[in-house]
């Protein structure tokens, strides 16, 4: 079974447009994502690799979470992996378009996505 990995930093935010393109202009990334408008811009590195991502919602110092990625076959035992090590749901895992999500807290509260995409 293949593990969790490392997908991307996102920022969640009431402005999207603003903070990416800083964060663009920051970091010389291209946008290479984006969902319903502005709720979710992603920006990425010259090679194509996900760095940052943009997510309309709860702003304020502070308010990041990682998003952890792992294959579409695997998301039901990651998940309970997951949870088995201590983490605890947020809210209830679901489905969207790009694939499934659980929107989960690890031990000491820091948010952070498990994602596995359709490929």
């Amino acid at each position: 079974m293949s593990r969790t990995s490392f997908d991307l930093i996102t920022i969640d935010t009431e402005n999207t447009e603003a903070l990416a393109l800083f964060w663009s202009q920051a970091m010389g990334l291209h946008e290479s994502e984006r969902e319903d408008g502005d709720r979710w811009i992603v920006l990425s590195d010259e090679t194509g690799v996900r760095r940052m991502g943009f997510q309309r919602g709860v702003s304020g110092v502070g308010a990041i979470h990682l998003d952890l990625a792992c294959a579409l076959a695997n998301f039901d035992a990651e998940r309970e992996r997951l949870l088995q090590i201590g983490a605890r749901e947020t809210r209830p895992p679901r489905t969207e378009p790009y694939g499934r999500i659980a929107n989960l807290a690890d031990v000491d509260g820091n948010l952070f996505d498990l994602c596995a995409y359709v490929s």
